[in-house]
């Protein structure tokens, strides 16, 4: 008898778990077929933080929350902003920045690529806004404190980001294919008509 009630509870467990799989392998197609899409992607992810501010700026709360997702996505923004390599703490046989003009091209490999962010971040919002509902995590702050103490940490982390770009001479952000345009003929040098 006890077999009989151990293999109900199996199969039933057997069946949740094939169906969560299921669902996973669903949710994975169609977050690889946005891959592409990053626009959309990022209007997705805009839209999430405004539904996020509304539903903060109703409930006049959850500051603390907000201000946690805060510091995490200026934890992404850095990661996104910072080379794979950084030539300041380690010195790698692998690509690094290109730091005089006549070094080889290298293209900027980031520490945390584009869709990886924008999961991320669009992730924390998700948890940000059911986290909402909660109020355990509405914990009361004066909240004018926690906005100038996150601007502080803003300012100086994008300060110290800028200067290492400028260090080491590298932009992470692409404007597009680059096309040769030829070379420039050298100063004072006329060119030749044949």
């Amino acid at each position: 008898m006890d077999g009989v009630g151990g293999d109900s509870v199996s199969g039933a467990a057997a069946s949740l778990n094939q169906r969560s799989h299921e669902v996973w392998k669903l949710f994975q197609y169609y977050l690889d077929k946005s891959t592409p899409h990053a626009v959309y992607r990022w209007i997705g992810t805009c839209v999430l933080l405004v539904l996020y501010a509304l539903r903060v700026y109703y409930v006049q709360g959850f500051y603390i929350v907000t201000y946690g997702l805060g510091i995490y996505i200026l934890n992404l923004l850095i990661g996104f902003l910072s080379p794979l390599v950084d030539p300041e703490l380690e010195h790698s046989d692998g690509p690094m920045l290109p730091t005089k003009g006549s070094d080889e091209f290298k293209p900027f490999i980031r520490r945390l690529p584009e869709f990886k962010f924008w999961y991320a971040i669009t992730k924390a919002f998700c948890v940000a806004f059911v986290m909402t509902f909660f109020s355990i995590f509405d914990v009361p702050v004066f909240w004018p404190i926690l906005l100038c103490y996150w601007l502080v940490l803003f300012v100086l982390t994008m300060k110290r980001q800028i200067m290492h770009m400028l260090k080491y001479k590298y932009i992470p952000f692409n404007t597009g294919k680059q096309k040769y345009t030829g070379k420039k003929p050298a100063s004072g040098s006329r060119p030749r008509a044949d």
